[in-house]
């Protein structure tokens, strides 16, 4: 087969899409995965993943089959892997620029697509064994449009929307937890990201979670699985009213996200649950501290502009999403913290004041800030 795009039979192509990073990247490589499936209706389109990042994919309607790898394989995984990829496919895309992405396309086609790094970064040299590249650009270019590129290379039309997991049975959902039953207005707060730089502080969501109560909306908190973050929930949950609950550890991404798309409000920090609740529609806050928009934002619902939907500095509203940015100085530093390490804390979200979340509560919700 050559490397003419236009060689891939629309009935009988097989495509492989490589995206290995974390949850939220995965979210944002859907809008990547739609555009091959609406180009290529009747092909075999498959996913590899990291095995703790394919929830977000699950019951994904452009997807054939999702094949996942651990974080840390084993010579046992990759000879497994090895064996699942070596020359079944026409096309594989890969969406990251790292070492491992790159090896999977060169195994799994002839036809390879992918971003590379830049000529002054290590493994500028990759460009040489695919046929089409893109440079990564961490600075200028959102994560969404920089997936896209690579459509433009194969000559598929982009498409620019997300595609939240899907929930197999949401009236199962509803009867486990009562106040979806009870059609009870409320709010989601997601306080806890993966890292510590990442983080708001507890007082401020504690304070803006009372404002919501007063405001009438009931108070669901989400959390994921790991003991850290359920602790970090339940500290907020116990100097919140009795009636707020508590989901932290409790529900897939799937039935998360099902929840939050009934919010009438969901607020968050740069982690990938608040991408997920964006792809939902519900109304977003996000908190937003060293990380630069520009490239990581939330993508709004119904934005389909080849031009990134957020500046650099300052908070900004598109469409659904209200994005907050910390005040100093210094954002967006996209470092990991003002000491440079995953645990650090970060100024410019230590010093975010719940008056601000408030106010864009208040703009948000249509409602006076108390």
């Amino acid at each position: 087969m050559n490397s003419n795009p236009s060689s891939l039979q629309p009935k009988s192509a097989t495509i492989l899409v490589i995206a290995m990073r974390y949850l939220g990247d995965v979210l944002l490589t859907t809008p990547l995965i739609r555009s091959l499936r609406q180009a290529y209706p009747d092909a075999r389109l498959d996913v590899l993943v990291f095995r703790n990042t394919a929830a977000m994919l699950e019951g994904n309607p452009d997807i054939n089959h999702i094949i996942t790898t651990p974080n840390r394989p084993k010579f046992a995984d990759y000879r497994q892997l090895f064996r699942q990829l070596f020359r079944q496919y026409d096309l594989a895309i890969a969406t990251q620029a790292g070492d491992r992405p790159f090896l999977y396309a060169l195994l799994a086609a002839p036809l390879r697509v992918a971003v590379v790094p830049p000529k002054n970064a290590t493994g500028w040299w990759k460009r040489f064994f695919v046929q089409h590249w893109t440079e990564f650009d961490d600075d200028d270019t959102h994560t969404v449009l920089q997936h896209l590129k690579l459509l433009d290379l194969v000559h598929v039309p982009r498409c620019f929307s997300l595609v939240p997991p899907q929930v197999g049975n949401a009236q199962q959902l509803v009867k486990q937890f009562s106040f979806l039953a009870d059609k009870a207005d409320y709010a989601v707060l997601h306080p806890h990201p993966q890292w510590t730089y990442k983080q708001w502080t507890v007082a401020g969501w504690v304070e803006v979670g009372l404002y919501l109560r007063k405001l009438g909306l009931k108070l669901v908190l989400s959390g994921g699985p790991a003991q850290d973050e359920i602790d970090y929930v339940a500290n907020i949950q116990h100097q919140l009213p009795e009636d707020t609950i508590n989901l932290a550890g409790r529900v897939s991404l799937a039935q998360l996200a099902h929840i939050i798309a009934q919010a009438k409000l969901y607020i968050g920090p740069d982690t990938g649950i608040t991408h997920l609740a964006a792809a939902t529609g519900v109304p977003v806050i996000a908190l937003y501290g060293p990380t630069n928009p520009v490239k990581w934002a939330p993508w709004p619902v119904g934005y389909q502009q080849n031009i990134n939907p957020f500046h650099k500095k300052g908070s900004q509203h598109v469409n659904n999403v209200h994005l907050i940015q910390g005040k100093t100085d210094c954002v967006p530093c996209h470092l990991e913290g003002c000491d440079q390490h995953q645990q650090s804390r970060s100024q410019c979200l230590d010093l975010l004041t719940p008056q601000t979340v408030k106010e864009a509560v208040s703009q948000m919700l249509g409602s006076s800030v108390v």
